[in-house]
Protein backbone atom coordinates (compact mmCIF):
# COMPACT_ATOMS: atom_id res chain seq x y z
CA UNK A 1 0.00 0.00 0.00
CA UNK A 2 1.48 3.33 -1.09
CA UNK A 3 0.71 6.35 1.06
CA UNK A 4 0.85 9.88 -0.27
CA UNK A 5 2.03 12.33 2.38
CA UNK A 6 1.26 15.94 1.49
CA UNK A 7 3.46 18.35 3.41
CA UNK A 8 1.46 21.57 3.64
CA UNK A 9 3.08 24.97 3.85
CA UNK A 10 2.43 28.67 3.33
CA UNK A 11 4.68 29.35 0.37
CA UNK A 12 6.32 32.60 -0.66
CA UNK A 13 7.57 34.03 -3.97
CA UNK A 14 11.23 33.17 -4.44
CA UNK A 15 11.94 36.34 -6.42
CA UNK A 16 10.69 39.95 -6.15
CA UNK A 17 8.58 39.67 -9.30
CA UNK A 18 5.59 42.03 -9.14
CA UNK A 19 3.09 39.73 -10.89
CA UNK A 20 4.05 36.78 -8.68
CA UNK A 21 3.90 38.88 -5.51
CA UNK A 22 0.48 40.36 -6.36
CA UNK A 23 -0.95 36.91 -7.15
CA UNK A 24 0.50 35.55 -3.90
CA UNK A 25 -0.98 38.36 -1.82
CA UNK A 26 -4.35 38.19 -3.56
CA UNK A 27 -4.64 34.50 -2.69
CA UNK A 28 -3.89 35.29 0.97
CA UNK A 29 -6.43 38.11 1.21
CA UNK A 30 -9.11 36.09 -0.56
CA UNK A 31 -8.56 33.06 1.68
CA UNK A 32 -9.13 35.32 4.70
CA UNK A 33 -12.00 37.29 3.18
CA UNK A 34 -14.30 36.33 6.06
CA UNK A 35 -12.47 38.87 8.21
CA UNK A 36 -14.60 41.49 6.48
CA UNK A 37 -18.18 41.57 5.16
CA UNK A 38 -18.95 41.46 1.45
CA UNK A 39 -22.13 41.51 -0.61
CA UNK A 40 -20.77 39.02 -3.13
CA UNK A 41 -17.81 36.84 -4.02
CA UNK A 42 -16.97 39.30 -6.78
CA UNK A 43 -16.72 42.09 -4.21
CA UNK A 44 -14.43 39.93 -2.04
CA UNK A 45 -12.16 39.27 -5.02
CA UNK A 46 -12.07 42.95 -5.93
CA UNK A 47 -11.17 43.89 -2.34
CA UNK A 48 -8.48 41.18 -2.22
CA UNK A 49 -6.94 42.44 -5.45
CA UNK A 50 -6.95 46.01 -4.14
CA UNK A 51 -5.27 45.00 -0.88
CA UNK A 52 -2.70 42.94 -2.79
CA UNK A 53 -1.73 45.83 -5.05
CA UNK A 54 -1.44 48.13 -2.03
CA UNK A 55 0.79 45.74 -0.08
CA UNK A 56 2.91 44.54 -3.04
CA UNK A 57 5.44 47.43 -3.27
CA UNK A 58 6.47 47.05 0.37
CA UNK A 59 6.80 43.27 0.13
CA UNK A 60 8.75 43.51 -3.13
CA UNK A 61 11.14 45.87 -1.38
CA UNK A 62 11.55 43.33 1.44
CA UNK A 63 12.32 40.55 -1.04
CA UNK A 64 14.87 42.76 -2.77
CA UNK A 65 16.56 43.50 0.57
CA UNK A 66 16.84 39.82 1.52
CA UNK A 67 17.65 38.55 -1.97
CA UNK A 68 14.39 36.65 -2.42
CA UNK A 69 12.67 34.19 -0.11
CA UNK A 70 14.34 30.83 0.60
CA UNK A 71 11.13 29.33 2.04
CA UNK A 72 10.17 27.13 -0.91
CA UNK A 73 13.68 25.75 -1.37
CA UNK A 74 14.00 24.93 2.32
CA UNK A 75 10.52 23.37 2.35
CA UNK A 76 11.43 21.19 -0.61
CA UNK A 77 14.53 19.99 1.23
CA UNK A 78 12.44 19.05 4.27
CA UNK A 79 9.88 17.22 2.11
CA UNK A 80 12.56 15.18 0.36
CA UNK A 81 14.31 14.41 3.65
CA UNK A 82 11.02 13.22 5.15
CA UNK A 83 10.44 10.81 2.27
CA UNK A 84 13.95 9.37 2.71
CA UNK A 85 13.42 8.97 6.46
CA UNK A 86 10.07 7.22 6.04
CA UNK A 87 11.42 4.87 3.40
CA UNK A 88 14.38 4.05 5.66
CA UNK A 89 11.78 3.01 8.24
CA UNK A 90 10.28 0.61 5.71
CA UNK A 91 7.19 2.61 4.72
CA UNK A 92 5.99 2.73 1.12
CA UNK A 93 5.41 6.47 0.71
CA UNK A 94 5.53 9.34 -1.74
CA UNK A 95 5.81 12.86 -0.35
CA UNK A 96 4.40 15.94 -2.03
CA UNK A 97 4.86 19.62 -1.30
CA UNK A 98 1.62 21.63 -1.26
CA UNK A 99 1.75 25.39 -0.78
CA UNK A 100 -1.21 27.52 0.20
CA UNK A 101 -0.26 30.57 -1.83
CA UNK A 102 2.57 29.80 -4.28
CA UNK A 103 3.32 26.95 -6.65
CA UNK A 104 3.18 24.04 -6.23
CA UNK A 105 -0.25 24.83 -4.85
CA UNK A 106 -2.23 22.38 -2.73
CA UNK A 107 -4.43 21.31 -5.69
CA UNK A 108 -1.19 20.58 -7.58
CA UNK A 109 -0.11 18.23 -4.79
CA UNK A 110 -3.51 16.50 -4.84
CA UNK A 111 -3.23 16.07 -8.62
CA UNK A 112 0.27 14.58 -8.30
CA UNK A 113 -0.91 12.08 -5.67
CA UNK A 114 -3.84 11.16 -7.89
CA UNK A 115 -1.59 10.66 -10.89
CA UNK A 116 0.63 8.37 -8.80
CA UNK A 117 -2.52 6.47 -7.78
CA UNK A 118 -1.56 6.27 -4.10
CA UNK A 119 -3.80 4.17 -1.89
CA UNK A 120 -4.36 6.80 0.79
CA UNK A 121 -3.39 10.40 1.59
CA UNK A 122 -2.20 11.99 4.83
CA UNK A 123 -1.96 15.77 5.21
CA UNK A 124 0.77 17.18 7.47
CA UNK A 125 0.91 20.97 7.87
CA UNK A 126 4.39 22.19 8.75
CA UNK A 127 2.93 24.62 11.29
CA UNK A 128 3.56 23.33 14.82
CA UNK A 129 1.20 25.91 16.37
CA UNK A 130 -2.28 25.20 15.03
CA UNK A 131 -4.17 28.15 13.58
CA UNK A 132 -7.36 28.50 11.52
CA UNK A 133 -5.65 30.29 8.62
CA UNK A 134 -2.76 27.82 8.45
CA UNK A 135 -3.27 24.24 9.66
CA UNK A 136 -7.05 24.14 9.37
CA UNK A 137 -7.55 25.95 6.09
CA UNK A 138 -4.70 24.10 4.37
CA UNK A 139 -6.14 20.71 5.35
CA UNK A 140 -9.61 21.81 4.25
CA UNK A 141 -8.22 22.80 0.87
CA UNK A 142 -6.35 19.52 0.51
CA UNK A 143 -9.44 17.44 1.26
CA UNK A 144 -11.54 19.57 -1.10
CA UNK A 145 -8.91 19.19 -3.82
CA UNK A 146 -9.01 15.42 -3.45
CA UNK A 147 -12.82 15.42 -3.56
CA UNK A 148 -12.82 17.63 -6.64
CA UNK A 149 -11.05 14.86 -8.53
CA UNK A 150 -13.93 12.44 -7.82
CA UNK A 151 -11.36 10.26 -6.12
CA UNK A 152 -12.54 8.21 -3.18
CA UNK A 153 -9.17 7.92 -1.53
CA UNK A 154 -8.92 7.49 2.26
CA UNK A 155 -7.78 10.76 3.85
CA UNK A 156 -6.31 11.46 7.27
CA UNK A 157 -5.00 14.70 8.70
CA UNK A 158 -2.66 15.91 11.43
CA UNK A 159 -3.16 19.44 12.77
CA UNK A 160 -1.32 20.86 15.81
CA UNK A 161 1.83 19.17 17.02
CA UNK A 162 3.81 21.70 19.09
CA UNK A 163 3.81 19.25 22.01
CA UNK A 164 6.03 16.77 20.15
CA UNK A 165 8.90 16.35 22.67
CA UNK A 166 11.83 16.08 20.27
CA UNK A 167 10.71 19.20 18.42
CA UNK A 168 10.75 21.18 21.66
CA UNK A 169 14.27 19.96 22.41
CA UNK A 170 15.48 20.82 18.90
CA UNK A 171 14.30 24.41 19.26
CA UNK A 172 15.59 24.81 22.81
CA UNK A 173 19.00 23.34 21.94
CA UNK A 174 19.20 25.54 18.85
CA UNK A 175 18.70 28.64 21.03
CA UNK A 176 21.26 27.41 23.57
CA UNK A 177 23.85 26.69 20.87
CA UNK A 178 23.54 30.14 19.35
CA UNK A 179 23.64 32.08 22.62
CA UNK A 180 26.78 30.14 23.54
CA UNK A 181 28.27 31.09 20.18
CA UNK A 182 27.39 34.75 20.81
CA UNK A 183 28.74 34.65 24.36
CA UNK A 184 25.32 35.56 25.76
CA UNK A 185 23.94 34.33 29.10
CA UNK A 186 20.15 33.90 29.07
CA UNK A 187 20.03 34.02 32.88
CA UNK A 188 21.76 37.40 32.97
CA UNK A 189 19.45 40.19 34.17
CA UNK A 190 20.67 42.32 31.27
CA UNK A 191 19.52 39.71 28.72
CA UNK A 192 15.87 39.30 27.70
CA UNK A 193 14.55 36.20 25.95
CA UNK A 194 11.86 37.24 23.47
CA UNK A 195 9.62 34.74 21.68
CA UNK A 196 8.24 36.23 18.48
CA UNK A 197 5.09 34.45 17.27
CA UNK A 198 3.23 35.08 14.05
CA UNK A 199 0.18 37.14 14.95
CA UNK A 200 -3.44 36.28 14.23
CA UNK A 201 -6.60 38.40 13.98
CA UNK A 202 -8.51 38.45 17.28
CA UNK A 203 -11.58 37.51 15.24
CA UNK A 204 -10.27 33.95 15.05
CA UNK A 205 -9.67 33.80 18.81
CA UNK A 206 -13.19 35.06 19.45
CA UNK A 207 -14.49 32.28 17.20
CA UNK A 208 -12.76 29.67 19.36
CA UNK A 209 -9.21 29.33 18.05
CA UNK A 210 -6.79 28.34 20.82
CA UNK A 211 -3.74 29.68 18.96
CA UNK A 212 -2.81 32.11 21.74
CA UNK A 213 -3.01 29.28 24.28
CA UNK A 214 -0.72 27.13 22.13
CA UNK A 215 1.81 29.98 21.94
CA UNK A 216 1.75 30.32 25.74
CA UNK A 217 2.11 26.55 26.25
CA UNK A 218 4.98 26.20 23.82
CA UNK A 219 7.01 29.21 24.96
CA UNK A 220 6.63 28.18 28.60
CA UNK A 221 8.06 24.72 27.87
CA UNK A 222 10.97 25.96 25.77
CA UNK A 223 11.86 28.57 28.40
CA UNK A 224 11.81 25.82 31.05
CA UNK A 225 14.12 23.63 28.96
CA UNK A 226 16.50 26.59 28.78
CA UNK A 227 16.31 27.23 32.53
CA UNK A 228 14.82 30.70 31.95
CA UNK A 229 12.17 31.88 34.41
CA UNK A 230 11.32 35.28 32.92
CA UNK A 231 10.73 35.79 29.21
CA UNK A 232 8.60 37.85 26.83
CA UNK A 233 6.13 36.96 24.09
CA UNK A 234 5.30 39.31 21.21
CA UNK A 235 3.43 38.92 17.94
CA UNK A 236 4.29 39.75 14.36
CA UNK A 237 1.07 41.22 13.02
CA UNK A 238 0.11 42.10 9.46
CA UNK A 239 -2.44 44.87 9.81
CA UNK A 240 -3.50 45.18 6.19
CA UNK A 241 -7.15 45.32 7.23
CA UNK A 242 -8.52 47.63 9.90
CA UNK A 243 -9.11 44.83 12.43
CA UNK A 244 -7.58 44.03 15.84
CA UNK A 245 -4.71 41.52 16.07
CA UNK A 246 -2.94 39.70 18.87
CA UNK A 247 -0.99 41.78 21.39
CA UNK A 248 1.58 42.90 22.26
CA UNK A 249 3.25 43.57 18.93
CA UNK A 250 6.87 42.48 19.09
CA UNK A 251 8.04 45.90 17.83
CA UNK A 252 6.38 47.62 20.80
CA UNK A 253 7.64 44.95 23.16
CA UNK A 254 11.35 45.31 22.38
CA UNK A 255 11.30 49.09 22.77
CA UNK A 256 10.01 48.71 26.34
CA UNK A 257 12.35 45.98 27.56
CA UNK A 258 14.55 46.95 30.50
CA UNK A 259 17.72 45.14 29.44
CA UNK A 260 20.88 45.63 27.43
CA UNK A 261 20.21 42.92 24.87
CA UNK A 262 17.42 40.71 23.55
CA UNK A 263 17.58 37.19 22.14
CA UNK A 264 14.69 36.79 19.71
CA UNK A 265 13.37 33.33 18.86
CA UNK A 266 10.78 33.11 16.00
CA UNK A 267 8.50 30.40 17.37
CA UNK A 268 6.01 30.05 14.50
CA UNK A 269 8.41 29.33 11.68
CA UNK A 270 10.24 26.28 10.32
CA UNK A 271 11.90 28.14 7.45
CA UNK A 272 13.69 31.40 6.90
CA UNK A 273 11.38 33.78 5.06
CA UNK A 274 10.43 37.44 4.84
CA UNK A 275 8.97 37.38 8.36
CA UNK A 276 12.37 36.42 9.76
CA UNK A 277 14.90 37.84 7.31
CA UNK A 278 13.15 41.19 6.84
CA UNK A 279 10.67 41.78 9.68
CA UNK A 280 13.05 40.61 12.40
CA UNK A 281 16.57 40.95 11.02
CA UNK A 282 16.01 44.39 9.49
CA UNK A 283 12.87 46.11 10.81
CA UNK A 284 12.89 44.82 14.39
CA UNK A 285 16.65 45.28 14.65
CA UNK A 286 16.28 48.94 13.67
CA UNK A 287 13.59 49.41 16.34
CA UNK A 288 15.72 47.70 18.97
CA UNK A 289 18.91 49.58 18.19
CA UNK A 290 17.03 52.89 18.18
CA UNK A 291 15.92 52.02 21.72
CA UNK A 292 19.51 51.20 22.71
CA UNK A 293 18.94 47.44 22.74
CA UNK A 294 21.39 44.92 21.29
CA UNK A 295 19.45 42.30 19.32
CA UNK A 296 20.36 38.68 18.56
CA UNK A 297 17.95 36.75 16.34
CA UNK A 298 18.07 32.95 16.58
CA UNK A 299 18.27 31.31 13.11
CA UNK A 300 15.60 28.76 12.16
CA UNK A 301 16.96 25.18 12.40
CA UNK A 302 15.26 24.26 9.12
CA UNK A 303 18.00 21.82 8.14
CA UNK A 304 18.45 20.13 11.51
CA UNK A 305 18.96 16.43 10.79
CA UNK A 306 16.43 15.53 13.47
CA UNK A 307 13.50 17.37 11.89
CA UNK A 308 12.73 14.59 9.38
CA UNK A 309 12.63 12.23 12.37
CA UNK A 310 10.10 14.51 14.10
CA UNK A 311 7.86 14.56 11.03
CA UNK A 312 8.24 10.79 10.60
CA UNK A 313 7.34 10.20 14.25
CA UNK A 314 4.21 12.29 13.79
CA UNK A 315 3.19 10.17 10.80
CA UNK A 316 4.27 6.77 12.12
CA UNK A 317 1.04 5.58 13.82
CA UNK A 318 -0.96 6.40 10.68
CA UNK A 319 1.49 4.61 8.40
CA UNK A 320 1.97 1.61 10.69
CA UNK A 321 -1.78 1.33 11.28
CA UNK A 322 -1.80 1.35 15.04
CA UNK A 323 -4.03 3.53 17.19
CA UNK A 324 -2.79 7.15 17.05
CA UNK A 325 -3.93 7.50 20.67
CA UNK A 326 -0.89 5.43 21.63
CA UNK A 327 1.22 8.45 20.63
CA UNK A 328 -1.13 10.73 22.60
CA UNK A 329 -3.11 11.82 19.54
CA UNK A 330 -6.74 12.82 20.03
CA UNK A 331 -9.54 13.99 17.79
CA UNK A 332 -8.76 17.57 16.83
CA UNK A 333 -11.11 20.25 18.18
CA UNK A 334 -9.85 23.01 15.89
CA UNK A 335 -10.76 20.91 12.84
CA UNK A 336 -13.49 18.70 14.20
CA UNK A 337 -13.60 16.37 11.20
CA UNK A 338 -13.32 12.58 11.60
CA UNK A 339 -9.82 11.39 10.82
CA UNK A 340 -8.19 14.66 11.91
CA UNK A 341 -5.89 14.13 14.88
CA UNK A 342 -3.65 16.41 16.94
CA UNK A 343 -1.52 16.53 20.06
CA UNK A 344 -3.35 19.58 21.43
CA UNK A 345 -6.90 18.49 22.24
CA UNK A 346 -7.65 18.43 25.99
CA UNK A 347 -7.55 15.00 27.56
CA UNK A 348 -11.02 13.64 28.23
CA UNK A 349 -10.79 12.05 31.66
CA UNK A 350 -12.76 8.80 32.01
CA UNK A 351 -15.95 9.29 33.97
CA UNK A 352 -15.30 13.05 34.00
CA UNK A 353 -18.99 13.84 34.46
CA UNK A 354 -19.25 11.51 37.45
CA UNK A 355 -16.18 13.07 39.03
CA UNK A 356 -17.61 16.57 38.58
CA UNK A 357 -20.93 15.43 40.07
CA UNK A 358 -19.19 13.93 43.11
CA UNK A 359 -17.22 17.15 43.61
CA UNK A 360 -20.43 19.20 43.41
CA UNK A 361 -22.14 16.90 45.96
CA UNK A 362 -19.19 17.20 48.33
CA UNK A 363 -19.27 20.99 48.06
CA UNK A 364 -23.01 20.99 48.75
CA UNK A 365 -22.49 18.80 51.86
CA UNK A 366 -19.92 21.27 53.19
Amino acid sequence: MTTGVVVLNFGEPSEPDRAAVVDYLERIFLANADLEEYDSEEAARERSRKLAKRRAPGLIEEYEEIGGSPLNEQARGQTEALEAELRDRGFDVNTYMGMQYTEPLIPDAAAAAHEDDVDRVIGLPVYPLCGPSTNVISLDELEESLDDRDWEVPFQAITGWHKQPQYNHIRAENIADHVDEWGVDLTDDDTALVFSAHGTPKHYLEEGSRYDIYVDEYTSVVASLLGVEEYHVGFQNHENRDIPWTEPEVEDLVTEIDAERAVVEPVSFLHEQSETLSELDIELREEAEAAGLELHRVPIPHDDERLPEVFADLLEPFLADFAPEYYQYRQCKCRDVPGTMCLNAPQETPHAEAIEADAADAEADD
